[in-house]
């Protein structure tokens, strides 16, 4: 398979996330060596299980290697544990990202084989399958509001009415509305994808994660080269169009939040960005 490289000097990710490839059926390196219990997340994001009517096939032989790696989860989802793959049906594959940026980061794998190896300013330059992806990211964007909630709501000041009804020991009829988590959700598309399958990032904005370990890493979700889906269709002379001219890896960093410039001190942006999650989460 053709590999699709990304615009030189404009690759988001590393070699080795790279080579951190997604194997059906085998554990991959954030995976446990022992099945875990399924979260709340997992819970919320997943459909019922139903009773097997046949045995269950055997795996794939085929290999994804490299930037080939998201397509073991659209070949083959059923394959993987709930922690990693999330939801799959025969159009979409939602799998929590294994290189996660931020608290939460679950990526949106369309099945489409027409569509799957385009880059997605060619893919969702088609009217229809645009207005069904952005469908379906509004609907895993609240659905990541509602698993911030559940994991910081009650540190948060503005669900603590929410929070308060929630525990009464005669729960209102109607709770709060509190915070309005879906305003801390972001989501799109790189400008310059460094895997060949085609995928949208829904994610928290808290940008804070042990994955998170360089400057391209947080600029590629922190400037124009993550492009949001509901700004398509692009026009012919947006800029985004050329993230290698515009250099949005290379950009000196700055706090999401406050707007802090730190430069290329990324070791001081990253402690910095601990200290604002902090004060984001209790907001």
């Amino acid at each position: 398979m053709a590999e699709l490289k990304p615009t030189e000097g404009q690759d988001a990710i590393t070699e080795e996330e790279i080579a951190g490839t997604a194997v059906p059926g085998h554990s991959t390196i954030n995976s446990p060596s022992t099945p875990q219990q399924r979260n709340a997340f997992t819970e919320l994001m997943s459909p019922k299980p139903k009773k097997p009517t046949s045995p269950p096939k055997p795996h794939r032989s085929t290999f994804f290697a490299g930037r080939d790696g998201l397509g073991a989860y659209t070949a083959d989802p059923a394959s993987f544990p709930p922690f990693r793959v999330i939801e799959h049906n025969k159009k979409w594959v939602v799998i929590n990202d294994l290189y996660p940026k931020s608290s939460v980061h679950i990526l949106l794998l369309p099945r489409d084989s027409s569509k799957t190896l385009l880059h997605p300013f060619e893919a969702l330059a088609d009217p229809e399958f645009l207005a069904d992806v952005q469908a379906k990211v509004r609907k895993l964007r609240a659905q990541v509001a509602t698993e911030l909630r559940r994991r910081y709501g009650k540190f948060s000041a503005l669900d603590k009415s929410r929070e308060e009804a929630l525990d009464a020991d005669l729960p209102p009829t109607s709770l709060p509305h509190g915070r309005d988590w879906s305003k801390d959700v972001i989501s799109g598309v790189h400008a310059s994808p460094s895997m060949n399958h085609l995928h949208i990032h829904i994610l928290s904005v808290d940008r804070v994660n042990e994955c998170m370990k360089h400057r391209k890493h947080y600029n590629s979700f922190n400037t124009p080269f993550l492009v949001d889906v509901d700004d398509f269709p692009l026009a012919e002379d947006d800029v985004r169009r050329h993230p290698g001219r515009q250099r949005y890896l290379d950009a000196g960093l700055r706090c999401w939040r406050c707007g802090k410039p730190f430069g290329d001190r990324f070791a001081r942006l990253k402690e910095h960005l601990d200290e604002e999650f902090e004060e984001w989460m209790r907001v």
